[in-house]
């Protein structure tokens, strides 16, 4: 008789192993999803520290001077790695130089470092260029040999002006003469990209090639 009783407690035990597992077994702890990076939203313009560079631009629908490479690719490569590409943003000569600081920007929000573009002026020299003239032609140009931030330069001076990844002109006036010799001292000085902010059909011209 006494073992009547205990038999409901043997049932209630064999429903505990059920009740243990989960309790034993706690659920992992969720890792944090990352979330985006802030380097991009950081950094609207300009100044600042400089981005982690790209080891290239990518511009597939703007590179319209870029090279194809053939089928059989070994004689193809060294070619075209020696040579920049061309890009033209079509401007009048009094909007060359508001397409060039978009383009600019445009290039920083890409991941450019400032130090890495040289912008080049025709006509007009650019409003920081000339501010910084103001204070000397030494002051000037040390902070083109410092290197930390976008340089504006006259198409003058360019044979002063150092080699840069990214070299953009515009064409916002000056003589024919003056953008017929600054474009190919520009071309040689651009490591990997040469942004001619103009008219096109000059521009074409004025390189002697159909870009």
């Amino acid at each position: 008789m006494p073992l009547i009783p205990e038999e409901p407690q043997i049932h209630e035990s064999a429903q505990g192993p059920r009740v243990t597992p989960a309790s034993s077994r706690t659920a992992p702890t969720p890792r944090p999803v990352p979330g985006p990076r802030p380097a991009a939203p950081s950094r609207p313009g300009r100044p600042g520290p400089a981005r982690p560079t790209p080891p290239a631009q990518r511009t597939p629908r703007e590179s319209v001077g870029a090279p194809t490479p053939g089928p059989n690719g070994p004689a193809t490569p060294s070619t075209s790695a020696a040579q920049p590409q061309i890009q033209l943003i079509p401007a009048s000569a009094d909007g060359a130089l508001d397409a060039a600081e978009e383009a600019v920007d445009l290039l920083l929000d890409t991941g450019r470092a400032p130090g890495e573009v040289l912008v080049i002026t025709t006509g007009d020299p650019h409003p920081w260029a000339a501010h910084e003239l103001s204070f000397g032609d030494t002051a000037y140009w040390a902070q083109h040999d410092a290197g930390d931030d976008v340089f504006y330069a006259d198409a003058s001076a360019l044979d002063r002006a150092a080699a840069r990844p990214v070299v953009v002109v515009a064409l916002n006036g000056g003589a024919d003469e003056t953008a017929a010799t600054a474009l190919p001292i520009a071309l040689g000085r651009a490591g990997a990209l040469l942004i001619v902010c103009g008219d096109p059909q000059r521009i074409n011209s004025l390189l002697g090639a159909g870009v």
